[in-house]
């Protein structure tokens, strides 16, 4: 079983008539069909979208409409920094389920609001910044390159986009293929969380090992092997890998990503990897060595 998104899973494109969000819709109509069912701009509703293949989306004016007239459950937003959270508050408003935001550089207090918005509402909030989430054969939503994916077991989460291609093509390398990759985006406020997404793995049969990729700054990390810890307590666990990025990383300076810093003495990489360690997640010394360490959590 996937988690948050399947073959059956209708998808809006918020920013569908910009480059950005032209191309990577392309990209996922070509991905084992993902049923994009159409695009959302005030000004433009009621015309329709045209790919580079001759493929048509109808345009409508606003999420609601669209949710109305498709059916969709799940958004994805590709709107400029300037607007993206007022097109993710839109969404949440028009009550969709899943809601993915690719879109890089939005203000922290635009997204403080979308976060007490979030918390009032049924919406699950994927990003922002993040690459998105796949399920390999049925569904792509965000920009990750589709052919490295096979399906399988293991169930990909990351805070950083490029890492998260890393796990897939490594994992499909060693023939254990993916049940869903979700990335969770590195910004310091942002919708879903280690521990949202390490719930719905534990809880899938398919998913039979994890793969969590975080890097240094804030205390997710930390507290993602807590809760791991806790569960394992109950006789939840699975086998793991992990990997920190910025390991090298100077104190007080921001690497990548707006939540990747290491202040007032916490956020580091050495003390992640401890907690993950106690956790009984194996650390991969190194990225080009997730798959081979996952395999070796794998066999004990």
């Amino acid at each position: 079983m996937s988690i948050l998104i399947n073959k059956d899973t209708k998808v809006l494109v918020q920013g569908l008539t910009g480059k950005t969000g032209t191309f990577h819709t392309e990209q996922a109509l070509a991905y084992h069909g993902t049923r994009m069912v159409g695009g959302i701009h005030p000004k433009k509703g009621g015309e329709n979208w045209t790919g580079a293949k001759g493929e048509t989306l109808p345009i409508f004016a606003s999420v609601a409409e669209g949710r109305d007239k498709t059916g969709a459950t799940a958004s994805v937003v590709y709107v400029p920094p300037a607007g993206a959270a007022a097109a993710i508050i839109e969404a949440i408003e028009a009550e969709m389920e899943l809601i993915v935001c690719i879109t890089e550089g939005i203000p922290v207090m635009d997204m403080v609001k979308v976060k007490a918005k979030l918390d009032k509402s049924e919406s699950r909030l994927i990003g922002p910044n993040c690459p998105g989430i796949v399920t390999p054969d049925e569904c792509k939503i965000g920009i990750m390159p589709g052919n490295i994916f096979r399906k399988g077991s293991v169930g990909v989460v990351s805070r950083s986009g490029t890492l998260t291609y890393e796990a897939v093509f490594q994992t499909t390398n060693e023939g254990l293929g993916q049940t869903t990759a979700v990335g969770i985006g590195g910004d310091p406020v942002k919708g879903t969380e280690f521990i949202d997404v390490l719930e719905m793995f534990l809880a899938d049969d398919e998913t039979q090992s994890i793969i969590m990729i975080g890097e240094i700054g804030g205390s997710a990390e930390e507290d993602a092997a807590q809760f791991l810890r806790d569960e394992a307590k109950r006789g939840r666990s699975k086998p793991m890998a992990g990997f920190i990025a910025g390991r090298t990383a100077p104190p007080g300076r921001t690497m990548g990503h707006a939540g990747a810093v290491i202040s007032g003495g916490k956020g580091g990489a050495e003390d992640k990897i401890a907690a993950m360690e106690a956790a009984g997640i194996r650390v991969s010394p190194s990225p080009a060595r997730l798959g081979k360490t996952l395999v070796e959590a794998i066999k004990g």
